[in-house]
């Protein structure tokens, strides 16, 4: 396929990268229905991307960002969003470039996007098996993990990787 003038893969990154900023502005506009709830990880080091530089210290490689509660001013453009979060108590302002993205997941319906590389970091996302670094508002000042806060437990016996191909659509 490397060799086709129409590179489909290509095409469907692009296409999903548009999936991610649709949702995103029908939430800009109306806000998160129901229980919807976003995850989006990103590469920190991507190109554009906008973020305090002790967040940026503390995530290097990608960051999970969680869209439920606790955001505000929610912007959304053709190449990327802007939103404030609160880490560690303290509002913090995010620009991300889709093109960074690494995944897009509303757990509330079961549908995730991974994408099969980070156009703007030029990298593929992290191997199987690896666990990204996630971050959620508040998490860092003894506040509920990502999981924790989803299922209202903690999970003894260490990380649990879930792959995202269980959502993905066939």
């Amino acid at each position: 396929m490397a060799d086709s003038p129409l590179n489909y893969e290509q095409m469907i990154e692009d296409a999903m990268r548009g999936v991610a900023r649709e949702a995103l502005r029908e939430v800009a506009r109306h806000g998160l229905p129901g229980d919807h709830h976003f995850y989006i990880t990103f590469k920190t080091g991507a190109p554009e991307v906008e973020m305090p530089a002790a967040l940026r210290a503390q995530y290097p490689e990608e960051i999970t960002i969680v869209l439920q509660h606790q955001y505000w001013n929610l912007l959304v453009d053709e190449a990327g969003f802007s939103v404030d979060l609160a880490f560690g108590g303290k509002r913090q302002s995010l620009y991300v470039p889709f093109a960074a993205l690494v995944s897009f997941v509303d757990p509330s319906v079961d549908f995730g996007l991974q994408f099969v590389k980070s156009e703007a970091a030029g990298t593929a996302p992290a191997e199987a098996g690896a666990k990204p670094q996630a971050a959620r508002p508040g998490a860092e000042d003894g506040g509920p993990s990502a999981k924790e806060a989803e299922t209202g437990a903690s999970e003894a016996g260490g990380d649990k990787v879930v792959s995202l191909d269980k959502f993905r659509k066939k």
